[in-house]
């Protein structure tokens, strides 16, 4: 027999069986069933007396006495099985309402046996529902924690239970010497303290104590983030072979003269931290490849126009690409004005930009004069050509294509460095698991003297009160957002609509200039909508969640979110952070229905106590799982027995550090003592992960 065994083979399995395990739990080989880990584990080590059982005794427990008084009972809900079970303390009711004619003739009566299971008490009398029963005292009283693995009610009724797979794995890992080698290298696993695989099979199987079941935890949590970790690093390391870069060694008058005369506030430790970090990046001969993580607000901007500054300072031009032309004219706007005092001379190019504008663009692009171009899909546009591009900086990259991007990526004989920026914070472990193939950054600090956004929760009822309030801030020459789920009204979805919620504006804000924003609009006219809240000769903005990125209006200081149970933790989050974008203090109101799911007050209730973006994006992660964060892409890698990418961030940092310097040492690994961990790797992940370059 080796690990590819199918299940069929194995004693006390069959084809049968075999059938309805592979279907139930996905279990096909003799692999597949020592990789089928213990969801708890039951001590059998002591033996209680019936004397000793209270209502309060919550556990699995083991009973030492013998079974007398069986008997079959018909009653109107059905037929059982009942027996009196007897120590020399008392007495208790064994009870069997699944049995078969062959249970009842093997049950042994009269004879000293253990039994086992969780009572239930009724009328101060106790009962155990289908005990476990052992006559061997041997196999009944064990030194080990006994492992207990889910199933099924369909399983159970085929006689595939607890019993049957402690039996199974138990023969298996008798023979796995013979089966399994080691996968991580000697000096590895002594550096870490971590178990051998042997060890950790067995110990998280049939641990002899606790402590041996948290250290194989820890050793199959390792493995399973060092693998992973190892395809993303072979991944990442065959990029990088390919990509070389210009180094950028200088930081010179361009950023120091900005950094020391223009520099409009004082840096953050975590703009200070990122910086330092593409500093470095950009240093070396090889193409940067970073992903910068930042809370709405944060100072990205920021960070992206000094780092663009440093490219001209070595005499390279640089590419900033927003999603939507109202971002790319936001950013354009922030960036002019901050280097207005300066000779840096920068452009926006846009599908809206005028013909006679885009010819001087490719002039002063090509002629090297135009040092940052600003811009959407258009300077995509093959047309586009500049004369030494060696910075790109791509705002929400998750809204463009690959194929889009590459397009960037040649427009320079020598692939300029890249930095892609995300408002949407990506829990850490996240970041870090699937973001691999590219260094991650993260401003996690807000700039000094921002006022944190309130966020209240309110119901129908309140709505008067909500009206009112809005009321005071419009009187105050603010202005307000108000945010729907849906365009119209949907016969499935009772939601608030965009399409009654305008008409019930413009019938409690008379006095009230109003625009409408939403996804079926023109282009042109989402432009003109928003113009038109941006300058300010609209009071008020009726949308849907197209609004959700790229718009800042900092004199909107109400947002108020209708049905915003229907919307999610991390679109929540973005949809608030259109507001408290200048010096006044902002709120968010989150009206929903009065009848709320358990996760529609979690998310609720997140929303209210925090404004930091990476705790929200913890609990999005618990509560949505790791696949719906990242997209349906990534969401078929998450297949981890026990790792969790929530708790487990201390581990999964020692696997990617270890995988680091092991890359750094034997790139190919090639190295003897590498070979079964190569083999491993080759066999289990090469198929399934297609940045798997390794033979």
């Amino acid at each position: 027999m080796n690990l590819d065994t199918p299940i069929e083979f194995i004693k006390g399995i069959g084809t049968e069986r075999a059938k309805l395990i592979k279907n139930v739990l996905g279990i096909h080989n003799l692999e597949d069933f020592i990789n089928f880990y213990p969801i708890r584990y039951i001590d059998k080590s002591k033996i209680y007396t019936v004397s000793e059982l209270s209502p309060s005794l919550d556990i699995d427990i083991q009973l030492k006495g013998k079974i007398t008084d069986i008997q079959e009972v018909v009653s109107p809900k059905g037929k059982r099985l009942s027996a009196k079970f007897r120590d020399q303390t008392g007495t208790i009711d064994l009870v069997w309402f699944r049995y078969s004619k062959w249970m009842k003739e093997s049950i042994p009566v009269s004879k000293d046996l253990f039994i086992f299971g969780k009572i239930q008490a009724f009328n101060n009398s106790f009962s155990m529902p289908h005990p476990e029963i052992e006559t061997d005292e041997a196999k009944a009283i064990s030194g080990t924690l006994l492992p207990v693995y889910s199933s099924s009610e369909k399983l159970t009724k085929r006689g595939i239970n607890n019993k049957l797979f402690q039996n199974v794995i138990y023969e298996i890992l008798k023979n796995l010497p013979q089966l399994i080698d080691e996968n991580l290298p000697e000096n590895l696993i002594k550096a870490l303290k971590l178990l051998g695989r042997l060890d950790a099979f067995y110990n998280i199987h049939f641990p002899q104590n606790p402590q041996l079941a948290q250290q194989a935890n820890r050793r199959i949590k390792f493995e399973e983030a060092f693998f992973f970790q190892l395809g993303f690093g072979l991944k990442k390391l065959h990029q990088h072979t390919k990509s070389i870069g210009n180094p950028f060694p200088i930081v010179g008058d361009y950023f120091n003269n900005f950094y020391s005369n223009n520099l409009p506030f004082d840096l953050t430790g975590a703009q200070k931290r990122v910086l330092k970090e593409i500093r470095t990046d950009m240093k070396r001969s090889t193409q940067m490849n970073r992903l910068l993580q930042g809370d709405v607000g944060s100072g990205k901007t920021m960070v992206a126009l000094l780092t663009m500054l440093i490219a001209m300072d070595n005499n390279f031009q640089s590419c900033m690409m927003a999603p939507t032309e109202i971002l790319a004219q936001q950013h354009f706007n922030s960036i002019q004005d901050l280097l207005k005092d300066s000779n840096v001379k920068v452009k926006l190019l846009t599908g809206s930009t005028k013909t006679s504008e885009r010819k001087i663009i490719h002039e002063e692009l090509l002629s090297g004069e135009l040092s940052i171009l600003i811009g959407t899909h258009a300077v995509l546009e093959d047309i586009v050509q500049f004369k030494n591009l060696g910075l790109v900086i791509i705002d929400e990259q998750h809204r463009f294509g690959v194929a889009q991007r590459a397009k960037l990526w040649a427009k320079n004989k020598i692939p300029p460095h890249i930095l892609v920026m995300t408002a949407t914070p990506i829990p850490r472990t996240l970041a870090m698991s699937f973001y691999s193939d590219l260094d991650v950054s993260v401003i996690d600090e807000m700039p000094v003297g921002r006022k944190p956004i309130v966020t209240a929760h309110r119901r129908e009822k309140d709505r008067a009160y909500v009206y009112n309030f809005c009321h005071e801030e419009l009187k105050k020459g603010r202005q307000v957002y108000f945010v729907y789920p849906l365009i119209e009204e949907s016969e499935t979805l009772d939601y608030k609509n965009l399409q009654d919620g305008f008409d019930h504006i413009l019938n409690h804000f008379k006095s009230y200039n109003i625009a409408m924003l939403h996804g079926r609009m023109k282009p042109d006219e989402k432009d003109q909508a928003m113009q038109y809240f941006a300058s300010g000769n609209a009071q008020i903005m009726v949308a849907t969640t197209v609004i959700e990125v790229g718009v800042n209006v900092p004199n909107a200081s109400v947002m108020v979110i209708e049905s915003a149970e229907r919307f999610g933790l991390s679109q929540l989050h973005q949809l608030r952070g259109r507001v408290g974008r200048g010096a006044e203090q902002s709120y968010c109101i989150l009206m929903t229905s009065d009848k709320l799911s358990a996760e529609s007050r979690k998310r609720i209730k997140t929303m209210c106590e925090t404004n930091d973006g990476f705790k929200i994006s913890e609990v999005d992660m618990e509560l949505r799982g790791p696949g719906d964060i990242l997209g349906t892409q990534q969401s078929g890698v998450v297949d981890f027995k026990k790792l969790n990418l929530m708790t487990d961030s201390q581990i999964i940092k020692l696997a990617k550090l270890a995988v680091e310097q092991l890359l750094e040492k034997d790139a190919l690994l090639v190295h003897p003592n590498h070979q079964s961990m190569k083999n491993f790797y080759i066999r289990q992940y090469k198929g399934k992960n297609k940045w798997s370059k390794i033979s």
